[in-house]
């Protein structure tokens, strides 16, 4: 009993494990506490926990970790450069002019969030399918549109992801692997297609970059005898405090800074580059998109690996969350419910305004920036919310449910890692850890735009329906 009393007579250091309720009584009763995150693997699902197990097999977990390696090392060997832009209807595979490619798992018109439905019928009337946004309406719904993800066409699309004929795309080509990605430009400020808002002053300014911005890219890039090294670029920018998702003032500052010299050489009136050099300083999303591509570009070579159980995909239509997994070939969707984003809201707008997670642009995260990379760029709290050390520790979570590190694109805060890559479905089921995504708020409505930004989760449906899927595959 001594030892007893001694014990309680003694400074106690805590660590609590389960109702984190504990640790407050503790707190209160001055003593020291840690408290560690416990939730029972598969969230204490019984028929979960048996799928855990059937992977965890000897046999079959060999052959995982032999997929995985292979998986992670074509991520991180990639090499994706910029070699040009042109109009999608020239080189997005499958387009046609009257096809209109969209963010997400598949998604019909009916279904469609109203930031989606805004950004398509403004697509229509910028195509000349539509002479008004009711016209385009009626003709969304009658069944002559074609409406397919993105990234069934090696493409990824910011937002509503709605992309076009007309409409110019970065052309990224994976050097290591020869596969290439596609995605449309930066339309830089709030009240923009990708957000939902189709108005006189929308279709204006996309009517100007299919005439203009494009056109001049596409010139200035015939310039560039070896392409922009993206991958490069990337590891600058977030060395000088981007996350590259939806933080890109260093990614922007960079990005024009190589395309300016071809610009310059090419035959536009001197008035038009000026409008263009306007254009992008009008803010610095400009290279939102192209990193984008970097990241479709990189995982796309990861892709269809035999028991692999790498997500290579990560996507929102803004009814469902939906995930690709390696070893599930071509494109087989696991989904789930649209989350909340939650985060400060622009002035005037209420939380009960936004539309639900919607957007392609969660393959920043996929490959492991964005969310995975808030360490590298603190000032992003300013618009998603949180505090400095929040976007820090989540850097660091995120390294638990990843297989590695990439060497060639790393976060200075932490002491030079590798930003978190490859995202083990196994190991989101396992631990509950769910990835972290920052991104933009659209409103609910069409016609609006952007109305705020925030984090959001996806929802773990997805990955419980992949495990499933993959238990099955590997039995089979």
């Amino acid at each position: 009993m001594s030892r007893i009393n001694e014990l309680f007579n003694s400074e106690l250091h805590v660590i609590n494990v389960g109702l984190e309720m504990f640790k407050d009584d503790i707190l209160k009763q001055k003593g020291k506490v840690s408290h560690l995150e416990w939730k029972p693997p598969g969230g204490g699902k019984p028929e979960v926990i048996a799928l855990l197990d059937k992977l965890d097999q000897p046999d079959v977990q060999e052959k995982i970790e032999a997929a995985n390696k292979l998986a992670v090392e074509r991520i991180i060997n990639s090499q994706p450069v910029l070699i040009g832009f042109d109009q999608a209807i020239h080189v997005v595979p499958g387009m046609t002019k009257k096809t209109i490619l969209h963010a997400g798992p598949p998604i019909t018109w009916e279904r469609m969030s109203g930031p989606m439905k805004g950004a398509v019928t403004g697509a229509l009337v910028f195509e000349g399918l539509a002479r008004n946004l009711d016209e385009a309406a009626e003709l969304a719904a009658s069944g002559e549109i074609t409406f397919s993800p993105c990234h069934e066409h090696n493409c990824v699309g910011s937002m509503a992801g709605v992309t076009s004929a007309s409409m110019f795309m970065h052309i990224v080509e994976n050097r290591t692997y020869g596969n290439i990605a596609y995605t449309n430009l930066s339309e830089q400020l709030s009240k923009i297609l990708r957000m939902g808002a189709n108005d006189e002053t929308v279709i204006a300014r996309l009517n100007w970059m299919r005439d203009v911005l494009g056109p001049m890219l596409r010139d200035a890039m015939k310039f560039s005898e070896n392409g922009i090294d993206l991958r490069l670029m990337l590891s600058q920018a977030l060395h000088m405090g981007d996350e590259c998702h939806n933080r890109n003032n260093a990614g922007t500052t960079l990005l024009i800074q190589a395309l300016t010299p071809l610009i310059l050489r090419t035959d536009f009136p001197t008035e038009q580059q000026i409008e263009v050099f306007d254009f992008v300083a009008s803010s610095d999303y400009f290279s939102g998109p192209t990193w984008m591509a970097l990241c479709k570009c990189a995982l796309d070579a990861a892709h269809g690996i035999e028991y692999s159980t790498i997500v290579t995909t990560m996507a929102r239509n803004g009814v469902e969350f939906g995930i690709r997994v390696s070893g599930m070939p071509g494109n087989t969707w696991f989904t789930g419910p649209a989350q909340k984003v939650v985060g400060p809201m622009f002035a005037g707008y209420k939380p009960e305004d936004s539309g639900l997670d919607i957007g392609d642009s969660a393959i920043t995260e996929t490959y492991g920036i964005g969310g995975f990379a808030m360490a590298t760029a603190p000032a992003i709290v300013a618009l998603v919310g949180g505090t400095v050390d929040e976007a820090m520790n989540y850097s660091v979570k995120m390294k638990e449910i990843t297989t590695t590190e990439n060497p060639n694109v790393t976060i200075p805060l932490l002491n030079f890692s590798g930003i978190p890559t490859g995202i083990d479905i196994r190991k989101v089921v396992q631990t509950g850890i769910m990835p972290v995504i920052n991104t933009a708020i659209a409103h609910k409505d069409p016609g609006v735009g952007m109305i705020g930004a925030g984090i959001t989760h996806p929802p773990v449906d997805c990955f419980e329906q992949a495990l499933l899927a993959l238990s099955q595959r590997t039995q089979s």
